[in-house]
C-alpha cells in the first residue's frame, strides 16, 4: 500500500481478542479479505450458517467487531459427523477517517459484505482557482 493509505500496517496486534482459556463457548475466526479502494473499506468475510438476526456489526472506540451465533437443527440424529458449527468472533482497528454512520452490510448465502464509506472530511478534494 501507498503511503497515503487509509490503513496502517504495523507488526503490532493492538486489538485485544477474547481469551481462549477462559471463554465457554469456542469461536470461529472467519476468513476475512479487507478491500481498500478511493471511496474507502470492503470486508468480505465468510460465515457459514450465520443468519441475519444472529450477526451483530458494530464500531466502538476504533474496533469493528463481527459476531454471529450459529445453531444448526439437523432433523433426525446424526450417526457421523465432521463438520462443526461454532460461533463466529472477529475484531479489527479501523481508522477514524471512516465513516461509520453511512456503513453497509449486506449477508448473502453466509458471506458477509461490509461497505464503510470515507469521510467526507478524509477524501480528497480538488480546490477550483478563480481569475483575479
Amino acid at each position: 500500500m501507498s503511503d497515503t493509505s487509509v490503513t496502517k500496517i504495523d507488526d503490532k496486534n493492538s486489538v485485544q481478542t477474547r481469551e481462549e482459556t477462559r471463554a465457554s463457548e469456542r469461536y470461529i475466526k472467519p476468513a476475512v479479505d479487507i478491500i481498500e479502494t478511493e471511496a474507502g473499506l470492503t470486508l468480505i468475510a465468510d460465515i457459514p450458517g450465520a443468519t441475519k438476526e444472529a450477526l451483530d456489526v458494530s464500531v466502538d472506540k476504533g474496533i469493528l467487531t463481527v459476531n454471529a451465533t450459529v445453531s444448526l437443527s439437523m432433523p433426525g440424529r446424526p450417526l457421523y459427523t465432521e463438520f462443526e458449527f461454532a460461533h463466529y468472533y472477529r475484531q479489527f482497528a479501523i481508522p477514524e477517517t471512516l465513516d461509520h454512520e453511512k456503513a453497509k452490510a449486506e449477508l448473502n448465502n453466509g458471506i458477509l459484505t461490509l461497505m464503510i464509506p470515507l469521510a467526507e472530511a478524509a477524501k480528497p478534494r480538488r480546490i477550483e482557482i478563480k481569475a483575479a
